[in-house]
């Protein structure tokens, strides 16, 4: 991180993608020569229980970036080099049975404020690709873990709730699959994508490790029990709680299109990436200690309907 802060290639703008004019000036400022779209309301429980913000800035948002990006490329004289990378969700193909994979060509089914907003982004910018022949490539991504991971998502909860003795929530029976994408990982393949792939066409990144989320908690349970021992398990803190409303049960991606066109897939399987992600985050309470404050960090959400 401080190397790359320390780069004279680097720069930092913090701007709000709901903000059409700060957008402008920093497109006129740097000149890109691509935009790599990952700003998002992400939190399926956040979505639930105040579903306007999602709408704001997913889909306001990016129709913003959109316009902003356009416009720069337009009197840049439409360089054919540019690209608008849009970064979307498995999330808004909705859910599958206990057979299946999402492919590209998966119809959309989103069922969550969160993955409909998300897929309402995607439609904006195949819209604006199509009309406009703004050049862009689109991926999908599975779940994703590592280092950094805002403590409200379920892996960082099972970690800090372990350490901190308390309960650990699991929704329903812990039966939902999901597969999960270490982030180094997915960087990795956001650039390979960005650098090599088809003008106008979407890839799916996944992981290629499915796992039910009680048998995800077990795993790291157990890393826990080996990196902070205590005098009893930290799996018998695991409780299960009332299930999220409309929770999708299975996610899974057919990775074949990123595999055959560009040779790429992941290097990081659920058991190392677990491991390193464990270990992380037992070294760096520094950084996760002070978001645990934030508004709604450690509640359960996701309960209105």
């Amino acid at each position: 991180m401080a190397s790359v802060a320390g780069s004279n290639l680097y720069c930092f703008e913090q701007a709000d993608i709901r903000d059409r004019a700060a957008l402008d000036r920093i497109f006129a400022t740097h000149a890109p020569d691509a935009v790599m779209h990952l700003a998002a309301e992400s939190h399926v429980d956040r979505s639930i229980d105040g579903p306007a913000d999602f709408i704001d800035t997913n889909i306001t948002g990016t129709f913003n970036l959109l316009e902003s990006a356009r416009a720069y490329w337009t009197r840049s004289g439409r360089p054919a080099a540019f690209r608008f990378h849009h970064i979307s969700t498995d999330e808004v193909f909705g859910s599958l049975g206990p057979t299946g994979q999402f492919t590209e060509d998966t119809p959309y089914d989103p069922r969550s404020p969160y993955s409909a907003s998300k897929a309402a982004s995607d439609h904006l910018v195949r819209a604006w690709a199509e009309t406009y022949g703004l050049p862009v490539v689109l991926t999908n991504c599975s779940n994703n873990y590592g280092p950094f991971h805002f403590p409200e998502k379920l892996i960082p909860v099972v970690i800090l709730n372990a350490l901190a003795g308390k309960p650990i929530p699991v929704y329903g029976a812990g039966t939902n699959i999901r597969d999960w994408l270490y982030v180094e990982d997915h960087a990795d393949a956001l650039l390979t994508v960005l650098t090599r792939g088809q003008i106008g066409r979407s890839y799916n990144i996944g992981g290629e490790n499915e796992a039910r989320n009680i048998d995800l908690v077990h795993k790291i349970c157990a890393l826990l029990d080996e990196m902070r021992p205590t005098a009893t398990p930290h799996a018998d803190l695991i409780t299960f709680v009332t299930d999220r409303p409309g929770h999708d049960a299975r996610y899974a991606i057919d990775p074949t299109r990123i595999r055959t066109e560009l040779g790429w897939r992941p290097s990081v399987t659920l058991d190392q990436g677990l491991r390193k992600t464990v270990r992380w985050y037992l070294d760096n309470q520094a950084w996760w200690q002070p978001l645990q404050a934030r508004h709604g960090v450690g509640q359960r959400l996701g309960v209105k309907t």
